[in-house]
């Protein structure tokens, strides 16, 4: 068997989004929210939760249309007239830029500020888990008041960042 040699592209930044919405149908809603949170218009590939070592936060770049990109999120969806539904994802960065990040995502009947509190929380204990320090946490989260069927999304998009030389 002839060997292969197989080159892997590692992400090298990181977005977090949020968006919501509402739709005709489940679907529509969910569509709805990805368009608000501007990851709308691309193949969404749902990830675990690891973010490469060294990998930067930066805003959302413009992703090509059509585009298969990784993506860790928190989605929900409802057809209860008046709940309040959130979403919420958030990355913890090493102290350590050796070692990756964790991104950690929820989604449930409760408030924006829960939903936040909730994913900042899992991170500190993914860290501790590990025996490793946190340099930093940040997180987004969105929540939304279901008119009739609602939807509420959070993520972390990874992508690449062109270094010209």
């Amino acid at each position: 068997m002839e060997k292969i040699d197989i080159f892997v592209r590692i992400p090298n930044t990181i977005s977090l989004v949020a968006g919501k919405g509402e739709g005709e149908t489940e679907l529509n809603a969910f569509d709805r929210a990805l368009l608000d949170a501007g990851v709308g218009n691309v193949n969404l590939v749902k990830m675990s939760s690891i973010m490469p070592p060294k990998a930067e936060l930066v805003e959302i770049p413009k992703l090509p249309m059509g585009a298969l990109v990784p993506i860790a999120y928190g989605c929900i969806t409802s057809k209860e007239p008046g709940e309040l539904i959130a979403a919420a994802v958030s990355v913890a960065f090493p102290k350590d830029e050796e070692k990756c990040g964790l991104i950690m995502e929820f989604s449930g009947k409760c408030s924006k500020k829960e939903a936040e509190e909730r994913v900042r929380e899992m991170a500190k204990i993914g860290f501790e888990m590990r025996g490793w320090d946190i340099k930093k946490i940040e997180s987004i989260a969105i929540e939304h008041e279901v008119e009739k069927i609602g939807c509420a999304f959070a993520g972390a998009v990874l992508w690449y960042k062109e270094v010209i030389r």
